[in-house]
């Protein structure tokens, strides 16, 4: 469950993900490199093992929300968890490809977001089919999970964002971290850093700054009120 944005900079992007999760939840692992078929860098959902953000050695990037285009009804048990659907898909030389060819039965709805060779892909999953299109990447898009978030809402996020953009015309890392912890309008259960009791909350917030100049994953575990900025080389991995 998350929102996710993308913004392009003078020379690449930014792509930023707040992780919206159960209260109940452990708190994930630290970004570190990982070993698949390729070298992969993301936070590690402590249970199931899983992610919703990852950052390829070669800069490629990816997003998981929970949900496609509507709020859906759960139907567990599922075959595998998104998390790791998403990190077989992600692994591949060409994910976009593989997210058309995957088997996905008995897998629960899911969107991605995709940044592969400089291009940027929405990949959508509604439990019976696929769906897939490219999207300018050189303009800034918001996504709200739609598990959590009716259309009216995410509207309004989305206009929140705009009108973000309009006093922030050229943002940096600084200015979208801030957006991510404060936008809204005092609505906690609604605003971009959410809180709905004792039931879910903004546990995370993460940016992939993908540049000419190189690559990095900043990671804000808001739960235990601790940031991370992995090492970028890859030569230390951890085991999967």
């Amino acid at each position: 469950m998350c929102t996710v944005t993308f913004v392009p900079a003078k020379t690449g992007c930014f792509i930023a993900s707040n992780r919206d999760e159960k209260h109940i939840r452990r708190a994930a692992l630290p970004p570190q490199w990982y070993k698949h078929n390729c070298r992969i860098m993301y936070p590690k959902d402590t249970d199931a093992g899983g992610t919703w953000i990852a950052m390829k050695d070669n800069g490629d990037a990816a997003v998981l929300l929970n949900g496609a285009f509507i709020k859906h009804e759960a139907k567990p048990p599922y075959r595998k968890s998104r998390g790791l659907i998403f990190l077989d898909i992600v692994e591949e030389d060409a994910p976009v490809e593989a997210f058309k060819i995957i088997p996905l039965n008995n897998i629960e709805p899911f969107t991605l977001v995709f940044f592969v060779n400089n291009t940027l892909y929405e990949c959508r999953w509604d439990g019976n089919r696929k769906y897939l299109r490219r999207l300018q990447g050189n303009m800034p898009h918001i996504w709200s999970s739609a598990t959590l978030y009716d259309d009216e809402v995410i509207e309004k996020r989305r206009r929140w964002f705009d009108e973000w953009l309009r006093e922030n015309p050229l943002p940096g890392k600084s200015d979208i971290i801030h957006f991510h912890r404060f936008g809204g309008d005092g609505d906690a259960q609604n605003d971009i850093r959410m809180s709905r009791g004792n039931m879910y909350c903004t546990v995370s917030i993460t940016v992939m700054e993908i540049t000419g100049a190189g690559n990095s994953m900043h990671y804000f575990d808001l739960k235990n009120n601790k940031s991370f900025t992995p090492q970028i080389d890859a030569r230390s991995l951890a085991a999967v």
